[in-house]
């Protein structure tokens, strides 16, 4: 058996068909509106006047995500430090001075450096 699963958008603002989503961030929050081809139209020209004038900050590249090779070496690395009585927290940052420190005795191990 088939199956065929449509996704629909549908203006937020007038409940029509939507062509796209806008994608817009002020007061440090991000947002998204489904909007018609009109609309978003409108809503761009409206933003024109305020965007003309506007100093433009950073490229918009979001923080980098996790990958699965990062995390295990996290996990190595907390380990190794564990091993040797060094203290790191279970979640957040590594402090550079220990993967330093890894790295070093890595590099060792391997015999490269």
């Amino acid at each position: 058996m088939a199956q065929r699963t449509v996704v629909s958008l549908e203006d937020d603002l007038d409940g029509g068909p939507a062509a796209e989503t806008v994608r817009f961030a002020i007061g440090g929050r991000d947002y998204e509106i489904d909007l018609s081809a009109a609309n978003a139209a409108r809503f761009r020209q409206q933003l024109a006047p305020y965007v003309e004038r506007a100093r433009s900050v950073g490229s918009g590249a979001r923080r980098p995500v996790r990958t699965a090779a990062s995390r295990r070496r996290s996990r190595e690395i907390r380990a190794w430090a564990q091993q040797r009585g060094i203290e790191v927290s279970e979640r957040g940052r590594i402090p550079a001075n220990v993967v330093d420190q890894y790295d070093a005795a890595a590099s060792r191990r391997t015999g490269r450096r």
